[in-house]
């Protein structure tokens, strides 16, 4: 993404998952919730122009909580041809 230049900001924990894990937000709604509130704030913190990410599953799940414009990477690659 650097090299197509974007540019990136730190995210604490970035490690950690969004909560949506396939059915992990059907089966364990509680829990999904609190993690997709965690992974938001940090994903937010450096007040990002978008959330870019590459799993369709953690966009649809972050997208219902995030202020920020979440989009897959490609798209932002596409955006800027």
């Amino acid at each position: 993404m650097r090299e197509a230049g974007f540019e990136l900001t730190t995210v604490a924990d970035s490690h950690l998952c969004c909560g949506s894990a396939g059915t992990y937000s059907i089966t364990q709604p509680e829990l999904s919730q609190e993690l997709l509130g965690r992974k938001v704030t940090q994903l937010e913190a450096g007040q990002p122009d978008v959330i870019a990410t590459a799993n369709i599953g953690c966009h649809l799940h972050i997208e219902t909580a995030a202020q920020t414009p979440v989009k897959h990477w490609i798209e932002l690659i596409d955006d800027s041809l």
